[in-house]
């Protein structure tokens, strides 16, 4: 299989300017996501994809291969498609630049998926086992068929029971594998689909351009940057490493 990975790097973050150059214990974000790629992976095949010179700078500096893209790109995904215009390979893999901590183990995970699946959307999650991500909007919550297939994502307390308890969920973890056709179908789009664009969660846009997306469980480790609370969490399971 021939694969690449992409890391989208977008400086104009809406809840963290400035995001994936944030210093956590002496490393820029997005050099951290990206050293722990290639635990992982070769790294001539691991690719920062972003509209920024300032995180491009950065970028050279640290040894990483960059591709400059769109500042229109309306997700991630938007970016990584429009990468798949210049790169040779048949599996996209997007570990999102906000992911300081990503398990090299699940990119391992995810590669091996997509051997197996070459023609699907691969996404991962973990158990919520905090009711403090399951009643959070910045963690986007999964629900899924028996045989993994996606049925829903949303940033609400999803599933619940009649009062709206929490019992067992899960919650997505910022990795994917995606088929060139795939991709190729997302960015056809000239804006976001109607639930994507409400939950602000781009793999739905799948869902509702009619593809199936798998679900890969993953560790649980993971820590999303999205907000000043996340960064000291970040720093804080850093220093324990």
């Amino acid at each position: 299989m021939n694969y690449c990975v992409i890391i989208p790097a977008r400086y104009e973050s809406s809840r963290l300017p400035g995001k994936p150059l944030i210093n956590l214990c002496g490393l820029p974000m997005i050099v951290r996501t990206y050293q722990q790629c290639i635990k992982a992976c070769p790294a001539e095949k691991v690719y920062v994809a972003t509209d920024d010179e300032r995180i491009r700078h950065t970028c050279e500096l640290n040894g990483i291969q960059v591709i400059m893209t769109s500042s229109d790109c309306l997700t991630g995904t938007d970016r990584i498609a429009e990468c798949a215009q210049y790169l040779d390979a048949d599996v996209f893999i997007n570990v999102q630049g906000d992911e300081p901590l990503f398990n090299p183990e699940d990119l391992q995970t995810l590669i091996e998926a997509a051997r197996n699946y070459p023609e699907e959307v691969l996404n991962g999650y973990c158990e919520i086992n905090e009711e403090s991500f399951f009643r959070s909007s910045s963690t986007p919550k999964v629900v899924f068929r028996a045989d993994g297939r996606l049925l829903y994502m949303s940033r609400a307390a999803i599933p619940t029971n009649k009062q709206l308890g929490f019992e067992t969920a899960w919650r997505q973890v910022c990795a994917y594998a995606f088929p060139r056709k795939a991709l190729s179908d997302f960015s056809s789009t000239n804006e976001k689909t109607l639930l994507e664009s409400m939950e602000d969660i781009e793999i739905l846009r799948f869902l509702e351009l009619g593809w199936e997306v798998r679900m890969l469980e993953l560790s649980s480790n993971s820590i999303a940057v999205d907000t000043p609370e996340d960064v000291k969490r970040a720093e804080e399971a850093i220093l324990k490493c």
